[in-house]
């Protein structure tokens, strides 16, 4: 059985802990790898070399770490396949879907490389007589992430190519589902001539995540998952003095009025809510159809849904691949078992889907549930999984109205060929990311990602030009120098003197 080892100061260092955990072939429900879980020992080395590499790191030149990202990023864009070959074998989506995530990790790689447009700073000369004031961003020094098993490269991708761009040390907790993706990242950054020491990956539960949490030599800690773990660690770090951006879930709406594209609208739904099996946070796992135009989306939807061809990951003819866990599987079903007895036209039902040679995967099909009340658990809960609902308002206000109402402010999107109706929305929605018939708002690389309310815990959003404020603490500098023609008799500058 393959075995995942942390990658610690350049090298792949086996598990001491003595606890391991199973990794899965969703599409076969076979355990294919363990993976070592870190003891706090195990954590405190990784950080111990973060700590020694940033003695130097933080002080390396711009030319230098922009020529080793540079290199970084030629290494992902020739092992693409590969990267998306380990996120299909562990996670279980497509190959394209994989191909496409690593594409969106390449745009903070490229934002990465050029970080000293980001670092310039700012001066102010003669604010007083002979005295200038500059500001400039300094690296934290050890900072952590810790990721989630939906995106095993591109969310890593995320956070540490800025982060080391920075200046500062890295140490990665990727999800234990799916670890091969970080260790193979991590392994091309040394490739790249990365230091040792200034990645590190390490594996493991909550033991590893807490030893994070709590190390007095870790600066900062970047999350994303779900909001309950979000909420913790934002908590948690916090008590512990450091800086924290915690991305935590979604429930992610989309109101359709009446004038829009139905068509487009429908194409739009179908593969935002189930793309990926529906386990990303910026998921569209809410429809708001307002006026009567209810039934005819519904049915475009349904049309659409039942043509995804669904399928292991590897098959090229595969359009959705199964869920991560049986466990999370039977979950997502639950929702949807339960959904009639609290008040919804089940349209689809996924819940029964098998794929033929695969029955022990973890498969579910595309489901669709309409009329669906604001207090049933399948809208109220972040599903992470292909479940769409579909609610009924009748007019605008109403809807704006729902969606602001919803714990969660990650992303939403509007569907409409009214201009006027598309600005009072993107002003009046209490979301971080809004759409304008764009279904899925996820910004590109240049500006930053996250959300509001229960969607973001701290105060900065991730990449982007947030991303370096996070990775860097400003420092200002007052100066004041004499002038030389005022030197003290004796000192020759080849200056006149003032008299």
């Amino acid at each position: 059985m393959k075995t995942v080892s942390h990658w610690i100061g350049g090298k792949s260092v086996e598990g001491a802990s003595g606890n391991w955990g199973p990794v899965t072939d969703p599409a076969t429900g076979a355990v294919t790898t363990q993976v070592a879980l870190a003891s706090v020992e195990e954590v405190d080395t990784a950080v111990a070399a973060a700590k020694a590499a940033y003695a130097t790191w933080g002080t390396s030149s711009l030319a230098q770490r922009t020529s080793i990202l540079f290199r970084y990023r030629a290494l992902l864009d020739a092992r693409r396949d590969d990267i998306a070959a380990l996120i299909t074998a562990e996670h279980g989506k497509v190959h394209s879907d994989a191909l496409g995530e690593v594409a969106r990790g390449l745009e903070i790689v490229e934002l990465a490389c050029g970080i000293t447009t980001q670092l310039k700073g700012e001066l102010s000369t003669q604010v007083s007589s002979r005295v200038d004031v500059a500001a400039i961003r300094q690296p934290l020094g050890v900072v952590a992430g810790i990721t989630p098993f939906n995106f095993p490269a591109m969310v890593p991708m995320w956070m540490f190519p800025l982060a080391i761009a920075c200046g500062n040390a890295f140490v990665l907790k990727p999800s234990e589902k799916d670890p091969s993706a970080a260790v193979l990242l991590a392994e091309l950054a040394a490739e790249a001539g990365l230091p040792d020491g200034v990645l590190n990956v390490v594996h493991g539960d909550k033991v590893a995540v807490d030893a994070l949490l709590a190390h007095p030599d870790v600066a900062a800690v970047s999350f994303v998952g779900s909001t309950p773990i979000a909420r913790y660690i934002h908590t948690t770090a916090s008590a512990h003095g450091k800086r924290v951006q915690a991305l935590g879930g979604a429930k992610n709406h989309m109101l359709v009025l009446p004038d829009a594209d139905l068509d487009a609208a429908a194409d739009a739904a179908v593969s935002a809510a189930y793309g990926s099996a529906g386990e990303r946070c910026m998921a569209i796992s809410a429809v708001v159809a307002v006026g009567a135009i209810g039934d005819e989306l519904v049915a475009k939807i349904r049309e659409r849904a039942e043509k995804i061809v669904i399928g292991p990951g590897t098959d090229p003819a595969s359009e959705m691949g199964p869920l991560i866990t049986k466990a999370h599987r039977d979950k997502v079903a639950g929702y949807v078992t339960g959904a009639a007895a609290q008040g919804a036209d089940v349209v689809l039902d996924g819940t029964g889907h098998t794929v033929e040679g695969y029955e022990d995967g973890h498969w579910i099909g595309l489901s669709l549930l309409d009329k669906v009340s604001t207090d049933a658990d399948a809208y109220r809960d972040e599903i992470f999984g292909p479940v769409l609902v579909v609610l009924r308002t009748e007019t605008y206000e109403e809807g704006v109205a729902l969606i602001n109402s919803s714990p969660f402010g990650n992303g939403t999107a509007i569907f409409t060929r009214d201009g006027g109706a598309a600005r009072r929305f993107q002003l009046e929605i209490e979301a971080g990311m809004v759409g304008v018939n764009v279904p899925i708002p996820v910004p590109v690389g240049y500006h930053s990602f996250g959300g509001w309310k229960d969607s973001l815990f701290g105060d900065h959003h991730i990449y982007g030009n947030d991303g370096v404020h996070f990775y860097t603490r400003g420092k200002v500098v007052t100066t004041r120098w004499p002038d030389p023609a005022d030197a003290p008799t004796g000192v020759d500058l080849g200056f006149p003197r003032n008299h």
